[in-house]
């Protein structure tokens, strides 16, 4: 529709999640109208995050160390874990304040249709993670959709031989809802009501 790098910029930016075509429009927009500066800014700091931002060594979250800031901190619960599928939901569950353990980010959830299996995810971390013997209870709180629920119940087949206390996020959150999109209020209560589904 428009001239050459015009419709590049649109169509790269259209190809964010949650940018429709009219949205990647008005961003490109606002950019070619914005200070030349503030340009160079946001490029250098997309190029400076795709240089020094990668996946901690540990729980798999991101970060600039080889340790991000929640393993690397003393004072977290190391006996208790909790699961999730991506980063985002970290920052989700660290705003209600209610869960002071540690984290084992998987990376993504089962999903067949996207030729997602076990084996894309962190799940083999996760058991080798569980093998010394610190932790006594590991929390899953993947999202509550089809995927997040099928990541759910694989995970529970796993780690239910164990022995280890297995629970799952209670009611509060919708069912075909993100984590990343719920309230603190929502999102803390149902930690507050996790049912046990192993011991």
């Amino acid at each position: 529709m428009y001239d050459g790098v015009i419709q590049d910029l649109i169509d790269e930016l259209g190809r964010l999640p949650g940018v429709g075509p009219k949205s990647a429009q008005r961003i490109a927009f606002h950019l070619l109208d914005a200070d030349p500066d503030d340009v160079k800014r946001l490029a250098a700091v997309l190029t400076e995050v795709k240089a020094k931002v990668h996946f901690c060594s540990i729980c798999g979250n991101v970060t600039v160390d080889t340790e991000c800031r929640i393993c690397a901190d003393p004072r977290r619960d190391p006996t208790v874990l909790c699961v999730v599928e991506e980063s985002k939901d970290v920052v989700a569950i660290e705003r209600t304040r209610e869960f002071r353990g540690r984290y084992h980010v998987l990376g993504g959830a089962i999903s067949p249709i996207a030729g997602i299996g076990p084996d894309q995810l962190r799940i083999k971390e996760l058991l080798q993670r569980l093998n010394d013997g610190t932790v006594t209870e590991v929390i899953i709180a993947t999202d509550p959709n089809l995927e997040g629920e099928a990541t759910a119940t694989y995970l529970i087949r796993m780690l239910s031989p164990l022995g280890l206390q297995v629970s799952k996020l209670a009611s509060g959150l919708p069912v075909g809802g993100d984590l990343e999109y719920a309230d603190e209020l929502t999102l803390g209560r149902a930690f507050e009501g996790r049912t046990a589904i192993s011991s």
